[in-house]
């Protein structure tokens, strides 16, 4: 009984991968665009973004509503194309998708990248409105009781020396 048992959990086995394996191969084996890659995944406003496109061996054009058209050039010894963008300074922050268009293949992939607000360069991220009243009032907050508790902790430092 126990034999038989065995002999059916691995012909399960065999059978679930003589299934998958022809799947596998085919879609590995398929000509065409199969796969876009931005990196940096995560980049500033103005920044270069390089895009690799699988499947494009002659070249294509990639779009995106944060950058303009950009041209991907064939890797040399394979089936890869790159490019590089430059990210519009007025690039929404966010997710952002990315379509290729590659000898009449479209593939688009949603969410390739996402865009996050810069800083104000030169500033060092400082604002130029300066301090409001609010600020004012806790850096003045901030002074009374560091003064009164270097008094309390002088005076109680001053009285243990007497005794």
């Amino acid at each position: 009984m126990r034999r038989t048992r065995a002999l059916a959990a691995a012909a399960t086995a065999v059978a679930a991968l003589g299934l998958a394996a022809p799947a596998a191969v085919a879609r590995d084996g398929m000509p065409g665009l199969s796969n876009i890659v931005a990196m940096p995944s995560v980049i500033a406003r103005g920044g270069q973004l390089t895009i690799t496109v699988d499947g494009c061996p002659q070249g294509g054009t990639a779009t995106s509503d944060a950058f303009r058209l950009t041209t991907l050039t064939p890797v040399p010894g394979g089936s890869t194309a790159r490019g590089t963008a430059t990210v519009h300074h007025h690039a929404k922050p966010g997710a952002h998708s990315i379509t290729v268009n590659c000898g009449g293949m479209t593939l688009t992939k949603p969410n390739a990248f996402t865009v996050i607000g810069g800083v104000q360069g030169g500033l060092g991220g400082s604002s130029s409105t300066g301090a409001t009243p609010t600020d004012m009032a806790i850096g003045g907050g901030l002074i009374v009781l560091a003064v009164v508790g270097g008094g309390v902790f002088w005076m109680r430092r001053r009285s243990e020396k007497r005794v």
